[in-house]
């Protein structure tokens, strides 16, 4: 059998069958269960799981002490912080096995995810949106979305390159400019998007 095209710490542990993509390192003490497929240019960090079943896009930065749960899709180019938890059931019991009751949580593309939030199962993450270190997000995040505390409230909008933008939560159809990047976006009902 020919090398693998990824790395793989030595105390990695790689359960067959699964799928890893070129270009990915995988560190210390990890932990890739059956299944699960990752993408390319993956950074995952030291004590990391990714359960059964999971999904993780190309170019995504998993940080130390994250557990993605089965149900959880990561879309490219995510951004997961140190020890942030995702949860797959919403009432759990040691004593009571709810496997097929797990909940679908989709981070979408461009997403960070500060260290130590929670993401409860369910939700799903818009893309390029910005979950605070320490937020604990119980409902959906629209593209572009910033948010902050616990629960996490929709506080402003982000640029694609994480730049806060100017004016908090303004009303429909203002324009917003990043700062840092120039990109231009319109505020509409559903949120907020890029301006052509």
């Amino acid at each position: 059998m020919a090398d693998p095209e990824y790395f793989a710490h030595a105390t990695a542990v790689i359960d067959q069958p699964c799928e890893i993509g070129a270009g990915t390192r995988i560190w210390h003490f990890t932990h890739v269960m059956r299944d699960s497929v990752i993408g390319a240019a993956c950074n995952i960090g030291q004590n990391v799981v990714i359960s059964p079943g999971c999904t993780v896009g190309n170019g995504v930065k998993i940080q130390n002490n994250v557990s993605v749960y089965t149900g959880v899709t990561i879309e490219d180019e995510v951004f997961l912080g140190p020890s942030m938890v995702f949860t797959n059931v919403i009432n759990p019991r040691a004593f009571i096995e709810r496997k097929t009751e797990y909940q679908a949580t989709r981070v979408g593309r461009g997403c960070s995810i500060g260290a130590n939030a929670t993401i409860l199962c369910g939700i799903s993450l818009g893309r390029y949106c910005f979950v605070g270190a320490g937020a604990v997000v119980t409902r959906d995040v629209p593209d572009f979305g910033l948010v902050l505390g616990n629960p996490a409230r929709l506080i402003g909008w982000v640029c694609w390159c994480g730049e806060p933008l100017p004016g908090g939560l303004p009303a429909a159809a203002t324009e917003l400019r990043c700062a840092a990047c120039d990109r231009r976006y319109r505020v509409g009902p559903h949120g907020l998007s890029e301006c052509a």
